[in-house]
């Protein structure tokens, strides 16, 4: 079941088109990647979702009701996180979850603000003016702020941005459970590939305004031919890189260790050609293609 649709939908700042004609939709209890690099319309994209700007032509409509008309009705439905969000700087966090969930019709208030500053272990935040916060402990009190509703969409901008990894990988998690307890529906936005592959269900590539890609994180990676050979070279680890050279390959130093960018299908040749040259390895692993190769080819298109 969608439980947000968008059509056709375009943003014109002046004689710049930040978002152009796009469409896709995001299903009940699904995580949504949107990914892109700088500039793409993600950010965009994602006010025009929260009312924020009005889109200059298209049509958003969450639970089958039209975003322009339901406009309050849904967003008590809804709620977003952004890294870069600044909350009132010289309210506590207590003040400011408090003040936030008056936005909301929420039953037994001061029980839910409890609730939200254990499960995002911001108890010995919650006096603290804004202005004393790093910028990991913003990231968790925007996170709070996002759940304090209990929403059934959630919009997330770098979501784990600034965390460090232990926090990263418990809000990750925290994220599939609430999804699995909950049936929520999230479209995030991350630079961090490997989180993107870990939690979203599907992804949507956007590049100067236009989806280009709609697939899996598996779907998208099969795109790319290129494994990764890493090779613990014992003897020959010049010759290697001359034959790298020779043929063109991409390949990374580090140590006795090389890395080489080779079509899968040509593996078997290349290491039959070091073998032939008396290139001997200790260690070899292969690497099939990420999301971030996606990635990163796509952006080297731009």
């Amino acid at each position: 079941m969608n439980i947000l649709a968008v059509n056709n939908l375009s943003k014109k700042f002046k004689d710049k088109v930040a978002v152009n004609d796009i469409s896709f939709s995001l299903q009940e209890g699904e995580i949504l990647g949107l990914l892109g690099p700088n500039g793409a319309g993600k950010t965009t994209t994602l006010q025009m979702l929260l009312g924020v700007l009005t889109p200059t032509t298209g049509l958003i409509k969450y639970f089958g009701k039209d975003l322009g008309e339901n406009r309050t009705e849904i967003l008590e439905e809804v709620n977003f996180s952004s890294t870069y969000t600044k909350l009132p700087w010289r309210l506590s966090v207590k003040e400011n979850l408090t003040f936030i969930s008056y936005l909301y019709q929420i039953k037994n208030r001061q029980s839910r603000i409890k609730e939200i500053v254990k499960i995002f272990k911001i108890e010995q935040l919650i006096n603290m003016p804004m202005t004393d916060l790093s910028a990991g402990q913003l990231t968790r009190v925007n996170l709070a702020k996002a759940f304090i509703n209990y929403p059934k969409i959630l919009l997330l901008d770098e979501p784990t941005a600034s965390l460090d990894p232990d926090v990263a990988t418990y809000i990750r998690d925290f994220l599939l459970e609430e999804r699995k307890k909950f049936n929520v529906s999230i479209i995030i936005t991350s630079h961090n590939m490997a989180e993107v592959e870990e939690v979203c269900d599907r992804v949507i590539f956007i590049n100067n305004g236009k989806i280009i890609a709609n697939d899996t994180p598996v779907g998208l990676a099969k795109t790319i031919e290129i494994s990764h050979v890493e090779l613990l070279v014992k003897d020959g680890l010049k010759r290697t890189e001359e034959f790298c050279q020779k043929q063109s390959y991409a390949y990374k130093i580090d140590g006795r260790y090389i890395v080489v960018d080779v079509k899968e299908r040509e593996i078997a040749q290349f290491l039959r050609d070091l073998m032939n040259k008396g290139v001997y390895y200790d260690e070899i692993s292969i690497n099939k293609p990420t999301l971030e190769d996606y990635f990163l080819q796509m952006t080297r298109k731009i």
